[in-house]
């Protein structure tokens, strides 16, 4: 069992209990709600929350399959190192990221001035599925025989099975990509073997499935269809 709270913000068994009452307020549920899912009593639950009555290993597995949770993730404590700091490509203009809680997936900012491809042999595919989302300016993504318009807040994803390229259009571009372990290899793959005289500036492949700065979806995934996206 875990002591009796009466600890600082620190201590865990204090974080498991703020945790706890948060992901049940997270889910709109009351103490009456949540203590009906898990099997416990209301004033059971209550003294859990808030630190009246010692946390068991069983209620904590109770708690976390109701709250739709792991028990190693209602316990987690790894805080360090939340700062990340990005590796740097300065030939391709591109920050990388990669997300620790999803090992191999990894988050890309690139700067591009260059239009995409005019040669279709030049567009990649390989496996994996990318997003992306434009930051400034204006894009024009390549997918399959289809040319299309991103702006600013305008969203995309597809499957990279489908050749791509993307490249800036009417002035420079910057776009935030989000790859899978196969779609970031696919790219650093071609990058290392793309022959070519020195660049001026990169036309990078990347993602998409079309949508807004309101957030609305606007993409099919499944076939890379960008709804909200204009031919160019």
């Amino acid at each position: 069992m875990l002591p009796m709270t009466q600890e600082d913000d620190g201590d865990l068994d204090g974080l498991v209990r703020r945790r706890i009452r948060a992901l049940r307020v997270a889910q709109g549920w009351s103490l009456e709600e949540l203590a009906a899912r898990a099997r416990l009593s209301q004033s059971t639950l209550s003294r859990i929350e808030t630190g009246r009555r010692r946390l068991a290993l069983d209620q904590l597995v109770t708690l976390a399959r109701a709250l739709d949770t792991s028990l190693d993730q209602l316990v987690e404590t790894a805080v360090d190192d939340v700062v990340s700091h990005p590796s740097v490509d300065a030939a391709h203009g591109q920050l990388s990221w990669l997300l620790k809680a999803q090992p191999g997936v990894s988050v890309v900012r690139q700067r591009m001035t260059n239009p995409p491809p005019d040669n279709p042999s030049r567009m990649r595919a390989h496996p994996g599925r990318e997003w992306l989302v434009v930051l400034s300016g204006t894009a024009t993504l390549l997918l399959g025989n289809r040319r299309l318009r991103l702006e600013t807040n305008q969203a995309a994803e597809f499957p990279t099975m489908l050749p791509h390229a993307i490249g800036a259009e009417g002035g420079p571009c910057e776009i935030l990509g989000i790859f899978d372990r196969d779609a970031r290899r696919g790219h650093q793959r071609g990058e290392a073997g793309t022959d070519r005289p020195p660049r001026r500036s990169p036309s990078l492949t990347v993602p998409c499935a079309s949508g807004s700065g309101s957030g609305r979806p606007l993409a099919d995934a499944g076939n890379g269809r960008a709804v909200g996206a204009r031919p160019a």
